[in-house]
Parts: C-alpha cells; sequence; structure tokens
C-alpha cells in the first residue's frame, strides 16, 4: 500500500496535538493529525480538565444554596438529577469537539481517526476502523499525553474502584466515598463528590495533601476540605484492596498499625502515566527517561531527529497549557527557528475550594535553593470584594528579589484564585518590579486589588491594612 505522504503528523488531538497542528497549517506547512478517540480535544477535554470544571461548577452551586441561608436567602433542599448533570456536561464537551474538528478543517488539516505505530522514524501505521493507513512524513510530533496510574493492587477489575475517567461519569454518588492521594485531581474530585451528599475521606501518603505547594496557600484548602469532607488522613498508605460483595474492602496501614475499612467507591488518584505504551518507538531511535517518559531537549526534538514530543507524553509538570506552549516550540524548532522550552513562565492552577494558583518561584523552592527573597503577603480579609463574595479565606503573596525588587514568583489562594495568576505571569515574564505593580491602577472593588496591595505592603504603604516595610 502506497503511503500518504505529509510535512508533519501529529499523534494525539489535546491541547498539545492541535496547537501543534493548527500552528504548522499557520505557517504553510501540510499536516496530517491523528487522533483515536472518535472526539477531539484529548484528555484534557473528554476526561479531565473541562469535564472537572463544569462539576465544579454545578456542584459549587450547591454550596452557595447552602451558604446563602446566613445572608438572609433561604433556599428550598436541592435536588440533583445526575442524567441531567450528566448530559449538561457533556454537552459541553461536544460543542468544544465538534468547534476543535471544524478548526482542524478550516486550516485545511488531515484528520486521521485510529492508532498510530511507529514503523520507522518516517512511517506511521494507523489502524482505523477501515483498516491500516500508511502514513509518510518528514516530522512527527508526539502528543498523546498520559493517563491516570493504577497500581497493579487496586486494580480488581471492579467498577467500584474508579480513575478520574470514570469519576467524571458520576454513574452515583456513593455514601461513602475514599479517595487515595490527596493530590489536585483526589481534592477536586473529592470536592465534587462531597458536594453531591458522599461521605469522603481522603488518604494521603506525604505528610500533607497537595504536596509541593506552599503550605500557606494551602491550608485554606485544607480548613474547608476537614469541614466538607468526613476525613483527611496524611501518612497513611494503601496495602491492597478487595471487593466485599457490593463494597470495596480497603486495607491501609496508619501510625504503623493496619486496618481494614468498607468504602461504596474508591477514587484511585496516584498520579499518571505516559500513553506511549504501544506505539513502536522501538522502530526509531525514540528514548524514555527513568519514569517512561519520552525525552527530549529544550526544543523538543528526541533522540530521533524526525521525531518530536509535547506535553504529557515528555513528563515534568502534566498541565494543558504547558503542552500547547510547547507545541508551538516544537512547531518553530521544526521550521529551524531558535525557540526554545526555557525560562518560560508556567501557572499552575489547583480548583479546589477555594482555588490556588501559582507562578514563577515559590516560597517553598527559594527555601530549598537557598535563595534570598521578601515575600509580601495581602490577607483577603481586608479586602472588600472577598467580603461581599463571602470568601474571605484568601491570601495574595508577592516573592520579591530584595535588591531590584523584581517580582519572582506570585502566589495566590482564594476564589477565582485561577483568573488572577495572570497577571502574576505577566509581571514576571515581563522581569515586572513591586513598585510596577504597586503603581498599576487597579479597579475597586475587585479580587485583583490584592496583587496591587501586596506590592504596597512591601512598601508598607498598603491602604487596606497594617504594613511596616523593613529597614
Amino acid at each position: 500500500m502506497e503511503p500518504s505522504k505529509t510535512e508533519i503528523v501529529v499523534l494525539g488531538a489535546g491541547p498539545g496535538g492541535y496547537t501543534a497542528a493548527f500552528y504548522a497549517a499557520d505557517r504553510g506547512m501540510k499536516v496530517t493529525l491523528v487522533e483515536q478517540h472518535p472526539r477531539l480535544g484529548g484528555v484534557c477535554l473528554n476526561a479531565g480538565c473541562i469535564p472537572s470544571k463544569a462539576l465544579l461548577h454545578a456542584t459549587e452551586i450547591l454550596r452557595e444554596a447552602k451558604d446563602s441561608a446566613a445572608r438572609g436567602i433561604a433556599l428550598g433542599a436541592p435536588k440533583v438529577d445526575l442524567d441531567k448533570l450528566r448530559a449538561w456536561k457533556d454537552s459541553i464537551l461536544d460543542k468544544l469537539g465538534q468547534g476543535i474538528k471544524g478548526l482542524a478543517q478550516k486550516r485545511g488539516v488531515q484528520l486521521v481517526h485510529g492508532r498510530g505505530h511507529f514503523e520507522g522514524s518516517q512511517t506511521l501505521r494507523v489502524e482505523t476502523v477501515d483498516g491500516q493507513k500508511f502514513i509518510a512524513y518528514d516530522t512527527a510530533i508526539i502528543a498523546v499525553g498520559s493517563k491516570a496510574a493504577l497500581p497493579s493492587a487496586f486494580d480488581l477489575g471492579n467498577p467500584r474502584v474508579m480513575t478520574s475517567v470514570e469519576a467524571l461519569e458520576i454513574q452515583e454518588v456513593p455514601r461513602d466515598l475514599l479517595v487515595v492521594g490527596g493530590g489536585y485531581i483526589g481534592m477536586e474530585l473529592g470536592t465534587v463528590y462531597a458536594a453531591l451528599g458522599s461521605k469522603v475521606v481522603v488518604l494521603e501518603v506525604l505528610p500533607s495533601i497537595l504536596t509541593g505547594i506552599d503550605p500557606d496557600l494551602v491550608r485554606p484548602v485544607s480548613r474547608f476540605a476537614q469541614k466538607a469532607f468526613k476525613e483527611i488522613r496524611v501518612n497513611t498508605k494503601v496495602l491492597k484492596m478487595a471487593t466485599a460483595g457490593k463494597r470495596i474492602k480497603v486495607t491501609i496501614q496508619l501510625a504503623g498499625e493496619q486496618r481494614e475499612e468498607l468504602y461504596d467507591r474508591v477514587l484511585v488518584s496516584v498520579g499518571r502515566v505516559a500513553n506511549i505504551g504501544d506505539m513502536g518507538l522501538e522502530n526509531t531511535k525514540v528514548a524514555k527517561d527513568d519514569k517512561g517518559f519520552v525525552k527530549c531537549d529544550a526544543h523538543q526534538q528526541t533522540d530521533d531527529p524526525h521525531i518530536y514530543a509535547i506535553g504529557d507524553a515528555c513528563g515534568g509538570v502534566l498541565l494543558a497549557h504547558r503542552a500547547s506552549k510547547q507545541a508551538r516550540i516544537a512547531v518553530e524548532a521544526i521550521l529551524g527557528e531558535p525557540s526554545v522550552f526555557e525560562n518560560i513562565v508556567i501557572p499552575a492552577v489547583v480548583f479546589t475550594q477555594p482555588e490556588v494558583a501559582w507562578c514563577g518561584l515559590t516560597e517553598t523552592e527559594a527555601k530549598q535553593k537557598g535563595t534570598e527573597v521578601k515575600v509580601a503577603k495581602y490577607l483577603w480579609g481586608a479586602s472588600g470584594r472577598a467580603l461581599t463574595l463571602d470568601r474571605p479565606e484568601g491570601l495574595t503573596k508577592l516573592i520579591i528579589e530584595p535588591e531590584t525588587e523584581r517580582i519572582l514568583g506570585v502566589g495566590i489562594v482564594g476564589s477565582g484564585a485561577g483568573e488572577l495568576i495572570s497577571e502574576g505571569v505577566l509581571a514576571v515574564e515581563m522581569g515586572a518590579t513591586a513598585r510596577d505593580i504597586a503603581d498599576s491602577v487597579h479597579p475597586h472593588p475587585t479580587l485583583s486589588e490584592t496583587l496591587m496591595e501586596a506590592a504596597e505592603v512591601f512598601y508598607g504603604t498598603a491602604t487596606h491594612t497594617l504594613a511596616r516595610k523593613e529597614s
């Protein structure tokens, strides 16, 4: 069979893959985009960022309705129709998926649905419903994403043991839900199910939930979760699971002692692994690192000069917007432009209650590296807008270089932190100083003001809080 020919073939139509395909097409290249899922968008759109945010928004309404009684607005007991909730969530995914498909067609990107397998460094075999299709290419970009890790001790073949994929389908609201792993996925989905009525227990093997995030940013999330969830246990290890009738028997180790507990469902959220198995990489020069991710350089090029890798497939911080940035870098590198993934500010957001967001250097990293910094904090209890939203638990902080007063990092916890962090990204990316932010007039009353007031705290001149600048 004579293979079709293209300049660039992109494997995977997630935020990294479709960005690479669209950008390459915009730059005048002939592009083929290969995706095995019927709907484009990758894990982010189909079983990650988008559906989880839809469910977080929907269930936050439940919480708001309950809290409104204290504001003098009493609402009746809410009724949840899971079928309608699921249909609403899926309608968003369909709309976005169709949008991506339409953009691909208008750009002249050839879409091939099927699973790709490398026959060599410049030939891809795609298993489609209509049989095998061979594609000859100049360059390939691997953008196949990642999937939830499910350790063999937890893989019972029982639908009551879920990963994030199954949890987002909300087939039922279990009375007792165990979440194994206190990272961002476990905490976000735990928040959803707790709002729907589940008694949620979170087990985390490390000393804290949301490990790696500055402790002062985690604290408000932990306080909320301790009220909304049945229990959060840290320094706790899950040893094994077993089916026990219509429940799951879980053996845990806590404080050196073993105990057995029963749950209606279990959500396993203990990390993610790259979707690079059975791709024929052994037929290329592509190498993997010791964690099973594709090795690539700052241009996103693998050890095979004809193949690049972006996003979750090459490890690191697994974020959709990081994959999208790497997509552009890979395309520019293929075009021979001096584009590298170095010194790029990548924000991170955890959509818990409240949200946590940060970018650039964190206070924890500064301490670990021995980097001298000044930290300016503004507590949202002094924010008029935060109080009108009934969300005074927030905090905005700036990590500042003492000599230059340049903003090295920004951290925010509070309502809408994910929307606010972009100003921090711009400040760090542009080399802004605390004075630049302090002198930039922010509208009142808004949560964005907290960035300006944090900068004013650094100078000891914050209007709405007392702060003395160190001499």
